[in-house]
């Protein structure tokens, strides 16, 4: 497996430690057999912690579908892989600045992966205009 595939995992395990490690850190108050329930999102941080988690979600598709289309076309392996370590880079600091309550460098953050996942996307296609 490439770094860039890796880095498709590594985004999955982050959006799902994101609720995990609230839910976890409220042993006793959260009740399984009602994972939805709204009351247990009325505290601030687990609400931040539920948004950072379903943004997660969103984003995921289309960085995996980026990075698999980019190796798919034979786009530059190197380029994709620090690509894609960035993507994660930058998404770890999203879900810090969204659990910290920071929303404009939370949208600076998410705007930059954003751009990450169309230059990964658009490899294969600007391929013959990098340097070798």
């Amino acid at each position: 497996m490439t770094i860039a595939e890796w880095c498709v995992f590594g985004t999955v395990l982050l959006y799902l430690l994101t609720i995990a490690s609230v839910k976890w850190a409220a042993y006793g108050r959260f009740d399984n057999a009602k994972p939805r329930d709204p009351a247990f999102y009325q505290d601030p941080i687990r609400a931040r912690a539920l948004g950072a988690h379903q943004n997660g979600i969103e984003a995921f598709p289309f960085f995996a579908v980026a990075v698999l289309l980019a190796e798919f076309r034979l786009g530059p392996q190197r380029l994709i892989d620090e690509l894609a370590i960035l993507f994660v880079i930058v998404r770890i600091a999203y879900v810090f600045t969204y659990l910290g309550n920071r929303p404009t460098l939370r949208s600076i953050l998410w705007s930059l992966g954003f751009a990450i996942n169309i230059a990964i996307f658009f490899l294969p296609a600007i391929k013959g205009y990098l340097p070798v």
